[in-house]
């Protein structure tokens, strides 16, 4: 499936979820639905804001805001929480399982997929519950962060030999 027929299932979806819900068809809204699936990675809401205000759709924070939270209500958008003050957000639409690798330095959230993981946690057979979706997050330091970690590391140590002498 492209880009284009996801976008047009989850407007679709869109536009259910608002008239059934007595919401207003805006074209702000649609925007803001066509950024979000125009975005394949994770996001957070300054930096969706800053696109779309550079782009040919200036919409408001309050729109911005107000949209996300009924793309969130009508399971359009999974919101991320990583212990960092920032909220994260994603596509849910036609989104594979995956897990997060979150870099407790810089707060870069990147994606692992692996198999094994998913089928071990859909095997599972949990009492008196039936789940439908999953998350695991597993935090750390990205490589960037380690090399400049370990640089820095280096530069400490070279400047104490030479401040011994």
């Amino acid at each position: 499936m492209d880009n284009n027929q996801i976008k047009e299932i989850v407007k679709k979806t869109f536009v259910e979820y608002l008239t059934a819900n007595n919401c207003r068809i805006t074209p702000e809204r649609i925007a803001v639905l066509d950024s979000v699936y125009s975005e394949p990675k994770h996001f957070d809401m300054d930096s969706l804001y800053e696109s779309m205000n550079k782009g040919n759709f200036k919409v408001s924070r309050a729109t911005l805001y107000n949209t996300m939270q009924l793309l969130l209500e009508c399971n359009l958008v999974i919101k991320h929480q990583f212990g960092f003050k920032l909220s994260i957000y994603e596509i849910a639409y036609n989104n594979d399982f995956h897990h997060h690798l979150v870099c407790t330095n810089c707060n870069s959230v990147g994606e692992y997929k692996n198999p094994e993981i998913k089928n071990l946690i859909q095997s599972k057979k949990i009492r008196f519950f039936t789940p439908s979706r999953y998350s695991l997050s597993i935090f750390g330091i990205c490589n960037k962060c380690a090399k400049t970690i370990k640089q820095k590391q280096k530069q400490q140590l070279k400047n104490k030999k030479a401040n011994e002498k």
